[in-house]
């Protein structure tokens, strides 16, 4: 099996992560079928901005899927961030994609039906992928069931493991469980090296993979006294937030 080149019947397809317009470029060039368009990827992907979708479209003839995640960290979103994926999608749509990708709980664990629905309509026609949000849902056949009733084109999962190689009965489990009603895209930590085993393992028929290599910046003054990505270990139930009463009490010590 050879992952990437020309796609008929009896390939898999192979969808790249990228997030930038030159990640899109290159993962075109190496045989890549379909693009999943983000940013931010040290949150785990967020909406790429309006720039990035258009030019990456501009620039990549596959086709071009749109991260819809307004932040990161958890899936249980306010109304105030749900209306914010809806005008993202609507943007994304106008700038040519072909693709969105997003994903939606309930406190509970369960997938947020609802307002997935409301989003998978104002996407249509483009595709709808549910992405690994139901990797942290409280029980992955009964999120599927939810999914193939709201009507959602694919699940990106790695069966509620760190890879999807450690997921793999999972993900070969749903993929029984789906029984062709709704595509299992299999992700997270797929490389050269284990790709074929994973859909071996698994009887999926598209892989999700990152394929990136690390890329020293071309900058020779380099200040070591500021970092501007964040030290803190990663909690995905902790979110910053802005707290007004902080805010208020800078206001407030500035004006005195």
């Amino acid at each position: 099996m050879e992952l990437g080149g020309h796609l008929s019947d009896s390939t898999m397809l192979v969808e790249a992560c990228v997030d930038s317009v030159e990640s899109g470029v290159a993962a075109e060039r190496g045989g890549a079928h379909r693009l999943e368009l983000c940013d931010n990827l040290v949150e785990g992907g967020t909406t790429p901005s309006a720039g990035t979708i258009a030019e990456c479209r501009k620039r990549v003839s596959i086709p071009l899927y749109v991260m819809i995640r307004p932040r990161g960290g958890d899936f249980l979103y306010s109304d105030v961030e749900v209306e914010v994926m809806r005008r993202d999608i609507q943007h994304a749509t106008q700038l040519g994609a072909d693709g969105v990708v997003l994903g939606l709980l309930l406190p509970n664990g369960t997938v947020d039906a609802v307002r997935t629905a409301a989003l998978a309509r104002a996407a249509r026609p483009l595709d709808v992928t549910f992405h690994r949000a139901i990797d942290v849902a409280r029980d992955p056949e009964e999120a599927l069931d939810a999914l193939i009733a709201v009507g959602v084109d694919r699940v990106l999962t790695s069966g509620q493991a760190s890879t999807a190689l450690k997921g793999a009965a999972v993900i070969a489990r749903l993929v029984r469980h789906a029984a062709g009603r709704i595509v299992i895209l299999a992700g997270s930590g797929i490389d050269e090296k284990n790709a074929v085993a994973v859909v071996k393992r698994t009887g999926v028929q598209e892989v999700h993979v990152r394929g990136t290599s690390r890329m020293k910046s071309g900058m020779r003054y380099r200040s070591r006294r500021v970092v501007f990505r964040s030290p803190q270990k990663p909690d995905d139930y902790v979110l910053e937030v802005t707290d007004e009463a902080r805010i208020r009490k800078i206001v407030r010590r500035l004006r005195a």
